[in-house]
């Protein structure tokens, strides 16, 4: 009897470890699968930090303290500031005036604003 019963067990406790494997291998067989819904994801944080720390002087791409640094595409060319890598470095670093946001942004929180800017400014900050 006792043998039926610490056999249950450890039957049991392999078919959880089971499951929760299979289950695992699938949620990450999902994302290879339909990377866009993790690149969707990841905008909608880029998204969420801009305006949680960006859009008080970044307002629609604008710029609430000197007009000619805004975040339009016109003026990112002109300032040599149009690639997400120097994007994210302004994020992180600061320029100028600015502070950077290294902090309060998170681990590739620069990464992820400097994305979801660039794609803005390349449609002229109109959202949809």
């Amino acid at each position: 009897m006792k043998i039926k019963h610490v056999f249950k067990s450890y039957l049991d406790k392999f078919l959880n470890t089971l499951q929760v494997l299979i289950i695992n291998t699938l949620i990450i067989l999902s994302f290879l699968s339909h990377p866009s819904k993790v690149f969707a994801l990841n905008e909608n944080v880029g998204e969420h930090l801009f305006i949680e720390h960006c859009a008080g002087c970044h307002i629609n791409g604008g710029n609430i303290i000197r007009r000619n640094k805004t975040l339009k595409i016109k003026d990112l060319e002109r300032n040599g500031l149009d690639t997400k890598e120097k994007i994210a470095k302004i994020a992180r670093e600061g320029i100028g005036i600015m502070d950077g946001y290294k902090e309060v942004l998170g681990e590739k929180g620069d990464q992820l604003v400097a994305n979801w800017i660039l794609k803005q400014a390349q449609k002229a900050w109109v959202q949809g």
